[in-house]
């Protein structure tokens, strides 16, 4: 088959560039990029292979299990070759790894039925242990394979690594040194404090520890080992993975207890579903789930490729870095007409959903990032983030790439498309605020839950009603009709007696519309929800608001003089003034009470990840009943982050910043102190 010449020059520079990465990340112990995205490259270059099976260099990732051993070490030469798990990322891979495996034995084994046994994906360093009549003589490393590094001396230090066997047996056994998450904490707050780079991962810091030459630095850092695999021993081999797995416990050593015996593939999922969820909950971190054919009768069968087992393969969580290409930057109109460029993707999977855009910002975030059209870009999104672009893989470019240029002129802005940055800001805005597009926007954020809270309109009915021109005025969504909803599309009778219902309950809330969400809603330039609340705090009613001086405003804690002024003249242009006199109409807008001084009072808090037990919503509205302040990033000024499941880049720099994280067990305890 012949190979295009694109392939040919993406495959090479995809080969070079695995190829680095690896070797920072396996012999140096450098993340330069997270383990996901280098998944995601090794995955893409994985699928050129098996599609161009004659493109495979000498030197390609596949065609190796990792890094050479890092010099200084003494090498050791493994007994039992170690190998490298091919990758599964969905229900699909899975099965097809399912029938590959029942193809492969049905030649040689008459109506072959596997089971299988899923174990944790531990994410820390491989070691090889190696036991002569029942005592420790070797432990080493992974290595590339065939040769790993001799750390016995740093291994002899971790407690749950025995140094007796309970009878005098002589073994091969491989499992996962790691690094519990608070003790990587505690080490990263010492490194702080003298200096020294912090450690990305508990990862990265067991090996940065078993890595030593001075045996008292692993001691002194609480390292724990889960024994998973069974290379060799001198005494019957168990008959499954299971018998394999209570054999390694009899003769003392830890294994994790969390596996399953699966005989059906459903089982895998639901139980690869479960620790997708619970993974990050553990002190040790999971990133998958390793499937293993269970019938040792079957393993022998299977045998080895030229990379890896054929019995088993590693069930990957959703990452939350992948790599992709920009096919395109597009500017889009906000519901304030700021300009904001987005960049549209190869689509690719990220935390369990497929994104095809991810924002860029402002045109300084596109100049730091030098991200051009045609580049390789890694893609983050943790828990609920929006997907950003967080690098430029500049070592894959071959000069096709386009620089983005900024425009004069953004049709979606309407009229002649006059776009201006915004004084004093590095954003840029349309001229022309009465755009259909920009009031589409703005429209869909005023009946949204951060607005008025019309759960009946999402943002395709609000686009709809602006574009057949069923209101000209916001105001004009509480005199809608059941007959209204009728001429859009997508609406029948039931639908509009819904839509209907649905903005009479926003109009007539308990107790009033709560004026924050009032102040939210108008898209007043720079007022988003945190400084909505400071306003209505502040002010108590919606009628001081509207009278207040610059002076007053300037005045209040938060509140800088762009933002004041934003305010005081979006209440005294006529147009404006006119829509709020109407809106009032429509609504009762409650007061709101000062708030008084309670437990948190004076305290900032962040919230990443997912909470198990309440919604994040939920616990941002105690911190406020409790006199505190809940904000979206981080900043040496935050008092606390809670961490959740997946939590990702605010936690990061909270470690960096040396704040207190919190788990949501502790949060929770503090709210009830």
């Amino acid at each position: 088959m012949q190979i295009p010449a694109d392939i040919r020059v993406r495959y090479r520079k995809l080969v070079e560039t695995v190829n680095h990465y690896r070797v920072q990340y396996h012999v140096y112990d450098r993340e330069e990029i997270s383990a996901t995205a280098l998944d995601s490259l090794k995955h893409e270059l994985s699928e050129i292979e098996k599609e161009y099976p004659s493109i495979v260099a000498p030197d390609s990732p596949s065609q190796r299990v990792a890094g050479e051993p890092l010099p200084g070490f003494k090498k050791v030469r493994h007994a039992v070759q170690q190998w490298s798990l091919n990758d599964a990322f969905s229900a699909d891979d899975i099965r097809d790894f399912d029938e590959r495996v029942k193809r492969f034995l049905s030649a040689s084994i008459e109506d072959p039925r596997p089971s299988y046994v899923c174990e944790l994906k531990i994410d820390g360093l491989k070691i090889v242990l190696a036991y002569e009549r029942g005592l420790l003589k070797s432990a080493a490393t992974r290595g590339d394979g065939v040769v790993g590094e001799d750390v016995t001396h740093n291994v002899r230090t971790i407690d749950s690594v025995p140094l007796a066997l309970t009878r005098a047996v002589d073994v091969i056994v491989e499992g996962e040194i790691w690094l519990p998450a608070k003790e990587l904490e505690r080490i990263n707050r010492e490194r702080k404090a003298q200096g020294e780079p912090l450690f990305a991962n508990p990862r990265n810091a067991a090996a940065g520890s078993i890595r030593q030459l001075d045996p008292k630095i692993a001691a002194s850092r609480k390292l724990d080992v889960f024994i998973y695999e069974l290379a060799s021993t001198s005494e019957a081999f168990p008959k499954d993975q299971i018998g394999e797995l209570e054999y390694l416990r009899d003769l003392g050593f830890k294994i994790n207890n969390q596996f399953k015996h699966a005989k059906k593939i459903e089982e895998i999922l639901a139980f690869w579903e479960e620790w997708r969820e619970k993974g990050r909950k553990q002190q040790y971190w999971v990133d998958g789930v390793v499937v293993k054919v269970n019938e040792g009768v079957y393993e022998r069968a299977l045998g080895y490729t030229g990379k890896g087992p054929r019995f088993a393969i590693a069930f990957k969580f959703p990452a939350e870095q992948v790599t992709t290409r920009v096919e395109d930057i597009v500017l889009q109109v906000g519901r304030t007409g700021v300009l904001t460029p987005v960049a549209h993707l190869a689509p690719v999977a990220v935390a369990g959903t497929v994104v095809s855009r991810a924002t860029l910002h402002n045109e300084d975030e596109i100049k730091r990032l030098d991200v051009r059209i045609g580049d390789t870009v890694i893609l983050q999104k943790a828990g609920d983030i929006i997907p950003d672009i967080v690098k430029v893989l500049t070592e894959l470019r071959t000069g096709k790439e386009k620089k983005y240029r900024w425009p004069k002129k953004v049709a979606a802005c309407g009229g002649d498309g006059s776009i201006e940055r915004v004084p004093g800001q590095v954003a840029w805005r349309c001229v022309n605020l009465e755009s259909p597009e920009r009031r589409k926007r703005a429209f869909a954020y005023f009946v949204s839950k951060q607005g008025l809270d019309i759960a009946g309109l999402g943002k395709e009915t609000a686009a709809q009603l602006i574009e057949e021109g069923v209101i000209t005025t916001f105001d004009e969504v509480f005199e809608l009709e059941e007959g209204d909803f009728l001429s859009l599309e997508g609406f029948a009778e039931i639908s509009a007696k819904k839509a209907v219902a649905a903005i009479r309950k926003a109009q007539n809330p308990p107790g009033g519309v709560p004026l924050e969400k009032f102040i939210t809603a108008l898209s007043i330039q720079n007022v988003g929800e945190e400084t909505a609340r400071d306003l209505a705090e502040r002010f108590g009613s919606i009628e001081k608001l509207r009278h207040a001086s610059l002076e007053d405003l300037e005045a209040i804690n938060g509140i800088g003089g762009v933002v004041a002024k934003s305010l005081y003249d979006w209440f005294r242009d006529r147009t404006n003034s006119a829509f709020a006199d109407r809106l009032l109409k429509h609504l009762t807008v409650a007061k709101t009470e000062k708030k008084q001084r309670g437990t948190f009072t004076g305290k900032t808090f962040v919230f990443t990840g997912t909470l198990a037990n309440i919604s994040r919503d939920e616990a941002e509205e105690i911190v406020r009943k409790l006199g505190g302040k809940a904000v979206g990033s981080v900043s040496s000024k935050t008092s606390y982050v809670v961490a959740g499941a997946e939590a990702g880049s605010k936690l990061d720099k909270a470690r960096d910043l040396g704040v207190e994280i919190l788990s949501e067990k502790e949060f929770l305890r503090l709210t009830s102190a």
